[in-house]
């Protein structure tokens, strides 16, 4: 069993990716953008488009390379729910459809706290219960036609086997639904009135079943090909380092999102206002972390911007130019916020350099927010952005590594069916020695620091 098939729904794109778990490295990926649906009834994924994708790739790659199971990781936030016949009871909501908060007070009237779940409040439906709650009051008869609700990367798995289920790192991605530290669903969901309603409850690594006879057909895949349950992206970057790294240690996941998770540190009580979290990591353990949409800032921001030279950055290093929270104000520690370059006469070089420390320096605010120790592993694109790591090792004080693979997602669902495969070294980053990288980041935290704070939220 040495090429797995991962089914990764991110965000922005969807894509079907084979891992050689043997050299442990994809070998294969085909890819869509995963773009959202205007309506009606309200802005929603192509989850039609994206099943004709996956099957059209799963047959090209199984003939090119050969598939011997699948796995599956997709985005956190959301939610499937299905009709009596395994259909969608509504389509599958966007969870930046601000629909919900419309509906906040009423909604806020039955959520748990954010003692019990470590789930914040977040806007739009950001929160899976929220989703749920607006759906529920919003679409005619939608109550009666809801027969099972499923976790997001196990509607992917149980299409291919006609098994759903409920997985604990999905549960535990603001849902409001769950309690990480107890391992139980929360009060909300029978105030919902989905008790009993819920998918059986299964684990990233159980197999869901194996192939549907018309799935193998269609595929020419074989029957007999296993599909494991899958988990949550953020979840699936930090699994290899938690078969391989010895704690404490943290992993910043990027992306559209940039989530941050500490293993094996005390964690300072968590602040719901800032964006902080109680994952559940694979193993089911309670993961405190924090997030900020760093990938979705990055696109705000990069038509400014031109890669660095060696001169941009020392010019940022030395003026003390910096860009500042937040470009994407719904989301992350420093809520609200609308913030920009702190000099508009940047050139574009400069721009660039000031970009990269500014997604370095929020990173570094999301691992203290979570009392994050040891060294930091970055996952996913902002791996192979130098002056990233080199700034969030000033930042922080603490080595800053990568993994061969930026492609930790895919890696870590692939370990999934293969727990024995060879997991991929980590390349170790030294926080510079010059002075200059530790007073610029201090600088940007006393900038931050005179913006004033946006009024609290009733």
């Amino acid at each position: 069993m040495s090429n797995v098939a991962v089914i990764d729904i991110g965000k922005t794109n969807a894509k079907l990716a084979v891992v050689d778990t043997v050299e442990m490295r994809e070998i294969g990926v085909l890819t869509r953008p995963n773009a959202v649906r205007p309506g009606p009834p309200y802005p929603h994924y192509d989850i039609e488009g994206h099943w004709a994708f996956l099957l059209d790739s799963l047959a090209t790659l199984h003939s090119e390379l050969g598939i011997d199971a699948i796995s599956v990781t997709a985005h956190g936030a959301s939610i499937v729910l299905l009709d009596a016949d395994g259909g969608l009871a509504c389509p599958m909501l966007d969870y930046e459809h601000d629909g919900p908060d419309t509906l906040a007070d009423a909604y806020d009237a039955i959520r748990p706290p954010f003692a019990d779940t470590g789930s914040p409040r977040l806007p739009m439906g950001l929160n899976v219960g929220a989703q749920v709650h607006w759906l529920l009051e919003t679409q005619a008869g939608l109550r009666d036609r809801i027969a099972q609700v499923v976790t997001y990367p196990q509607f992917w798995s149980g299409r291919l086997t006609g098994n759903y289920a409920c997985e604990y790192t999905s549960l535990g991605c603001h849902t409001d639904l769950w309690l990480p530290r107890e391992g139980r669903y929360s009060a909300l969901v029978q105030a919902l009135g989905l008790t009993g309603r819920m998918a059986p409850l299964a684990r990233a690594s159980d197999v869901a079943g194996t192939l549907l006879p018309e799935i193998a057909a269609r595929t020419g895949l074989p029957e007999g090909t296993p599909v494991h349950s899958g988990i949550h992206d953020s979840n699936a970057s930090l699994l290899p380092h938690l078969i391989s790294t010895e704690a404490p240690f943290s992993v910043a996941s990027t992306g559209t999102w940039v989530i941050s998770m500490a293993v094996g540190s005390v964690a300072p009580p968590l602040n719901a206002t800032r964006d902080t979290l109680m994952n559940v990591n694979a193993h089911g353990e309670a993961t405190p972390s924090a997030r900020f949409m760093g990938g979705r800032e990055y696109e705000l921001a990069k038509g400014e911007t031109t890669p660095p030279s060696a001169d941009d950055i020392d010019t940022v290093l030395k003026r003390g130019l910096f860009l500042l929270p937040s470009l994407e104000p719904g989301s992350g520690p420093f809520q609200r916020r609308r913030g920009g370059w702190s000099d508009p006469a940047l050139t574009p070089g400069q721009r660039g350099a000031a970009l990269s420390f500014y997604l370095a320096l929020m990173t570094a605010t999301c691992l203290d927010l979570i009392g994050a120790d040891g060294p930091t592993i970055v996952e996913g694109p902002f791996a192979r952005n130098q002056p990233f790591h080199d700034m969030l090792g000033a930042a922080t004080g603490r080595p800053v590594s990568t993994a061969a693979s930026a492609t930790g997602t895919s890696i870590g669902a692939a370990l999934l069916a293969r727990p024995d495969a060879p997991v991929p070294a980590l390349t170790v980053t030294d926080a510079p020695t010059d002075p200059r990288w530790r007073t610029y980041a201090q600088a940007w935290s006393r900038a931050v620091a005179r913006n004033p704070e946006p009024a609290a939220s009733a």
